[in-house]
């Protein structure tokens, strides 16, 4: 049997992802014995049995995993194909970019990765990850079932032999420091903590931020200790790093979105249809858990800040100025491929 790529017409379905009522963030798929099923093609053999691993670099209590890798794995385990998926979360495998690495080796089988740390291996992926890029995440998710995504995920695959199986977004990132920000302006004099990778620094510039790269794990010391002024990231990441308490405010810029691809190595081609199907089919319904529980974590959280006197939110940004900038600088900075993607995403905007 000749193996197919995933075909992005099954995306057309996240286009407008639902925010589910969650009891758990876990499907919680039955135990389903995978020697039951998974008939081959023909219906005369059973399927080869086979365990994929599957790593990132987030907590087991952060939704990418909770309600990302574990509905991935439970859905694939449930449908009976003869597949086994085994997580390897909090970088047990690998820091980014040393999964990567595997992944187009075929060392690591499936790998949840940021957009950014993904285009060590083909650079115009970043794009995803550009400020501004996307209006929100039914944008990311309509661009994704468009057939204007095919010049990144082809790109992609032709380029490393990794094929793309989902897109989510875990969050808008916005700013945070103990002065609003409410415009550009409101950013000059401000050393604001912008990740490492050239992406997130030609945002800074985009934004007309001050950048200074800090490790994530030494972002808290950092604020305290004065090194930064202030910082950006999803509220799910601030929350996490409990910034609320070394930053007086949060100014819901929503800048960028924190974009998250779940790729799979070359042996995409030897698994059957009946595998490939349901290794896609729980992918998508990752997709749409993992942007239900960052949005019920997202919700309460604000609601929690709004209602006590730990972070006082922003709501009245100027996203129109910083879009127009932003926006404005790109389309001059990027070029090539780069720019055919950043161009092919505000095509498919509202």
């Amino acid at each position: 049997m000749k193996a197919t790529r995933p075909h992005r017409a099954r995306w057309l379905a996240l286009a407008a992802v639902p925010v589910l009522a969650l009891t758990a963030c876990s499907s919680g798929g039955n135990d389903a014995d995978p020697t039951d099923a998974g008939a081959s093609d023909d219906g005369d053999t059973m399927a080869e049995e086979r365990t994929l691993t599957l790593a990132h670099s987030y907590t087991e209590d952060q939704p990418q995993h909770a309600c990302g890798a574990q509905v991935i794995a439970d859905e694939v385990a449930a449908a009976g194909v003869g597949l086994t998926i085994e997580i390897f979360p909090a970088s047990q495998l690998g820091g980014d970019a040393d999964r990567i690495a595997s992944v187009v080796s075929g060392d690591i089988d499936i790998d949840i990765q940021g957009a950014s740390a993904l285009g060590a291996v083909y650079e115009p992926i970043s794009v995803l990850d550009s400020a501004f890029a996307f209006d929100d995440a039914d944008h990311l998710a309509a661009f994704m079932a468009s057939d204007e995504s095919a010049v990144l995920v082809d790109g992609f695959a032709e380029e490393t032999g990794v094929y793309t199986l989902g897109v989510w977004s875990a969050g808008a990132r916005h700013f945070t420091a103990n002065t609003p920000i409410r415009t550009p302006d409101d950013l000059e004099g401000l050393r604001m903590r912008f990740p490492g990778s050239p992406q997130y620094l030609m945002n800074a510039d985009a934004l007309g931020a001050t950048a200074t790269e800090v490790a994530y794990e030494e972002l808290y010391l950092a604020l305290q200790n004065g090194t930064v002024d202030g910082q950006e990231n999803p509220v799910t990441n601030i929350l996490a790093s409990n910034l609320a308490e070394v930053q007086d405010y949060i100014s819901l810029s929503g800048h960028q979105l924190n974009t998250n691809l779940v790729v799979m190595s070359p042996v995409w081609e030897e698994l059957d249809s009946a595998q490939q199907d349901a290794l896609t089919s729980a992918v998508e319904m990752a997709v749409t858990e993992v942007t239900a529980c960052i949005d019920e974590t997202e919700q309460a959280t604000l609601d929690e800040w709004r209602a006590g006197d730990d972070m006082e939110v922003i709501d009245d940004v100027d996203r129109d100025a910083f879009s127009e900038m932003a926006t404005t600088y790109l389309e001059e900075t990027f070029t090539g491929e780069s720019l055919e993607v950043f161009q092919a995403i505000r095509a498919t905007a509202n």
